[in-house]
């Protein structure tokens, strides 16, 4: 599961549990893991559920699988890549978008948010002014760009912390991913 030992059980980790069974359909690695620290993940679980309240789950899920991508976490490219196929594009657009997103079909707006999110994701202090003036000019207002900052550094917090403990991917994503596209999204780490 991971490079940790597994947390001590408690109430607390339990209704962490059964929330997590209850959700996904069987009990995450990561869920385990984040036992460690119960208040550290209810809170990553709040800061997450706004950033997702604030910008459409595409747009989301876009700058997530950007940020994933950027940060070689295959546990998140695999869990986004799959939001991706199973809400808005066929398995073969979200390979093309994981490996060459500038020629996936997505929207030239599409585009620089995948763009944008990348370059906040692997390294934040190089994003320049001319960087947001291409996403204003790409139609978002800086509210919405704001949104996307959040996405990929959201992720930057709960990809390195999955990354850096060794969990795995999930052993269901090989029930539920074809095997080019699982390739495809295990970005390395």
């Amino acid at each position: 599961m991971s490079f940790l030992q597994p947390a001590a059980q408690s109430a607390d980790t339990e209704r962490m549990f059964d929330a997590d069974t209850t959700a996904m359909g069987y009990l995450p690695n990561f869920t385990r893991l984040f036992a460690h620290s119960p208040a550290a993940y209810a809170t990553w679980q709040q800061l997450n559920a706004a950033v997702k309240a604030g910008m459409d789950l595409r747009r989301y899920e876009l700058a997530t699988l950007a940020a994933a991508r950027a940060l070689k976490s295959s546990y998140c490219g695999l869990a986004h890549g799959k939001v991706l196929r199973d809400r808005f594009f066929d398995a073969r657009t979200v390979a093309a978008i994981a490996s060459d997103h500038g020629s996936a079909g997505l929207s030239p707006q599409e585009v620089a948010v995948v763009d944008f999110a990348g370059k906040v994701a692997a390294d934040a202090s190089s994003v320049t002014e001319a960087d947001v003036a291409s996403l204003r000019g790409h139609g978002l207002d800086d509210t919405e760009i704001f949104h996307v900052i959040l996405a990929a550094a959201a992720r930057c917090f709960f990809s390195t912390v999955l990354s850096a403990a060794g969990a795995k991917p999930d052993p269901q994503y090989d029930d539920v991913l074809d095997p080019e596209l699982r390739r495809v999204l295990s970005f390395g780490g």
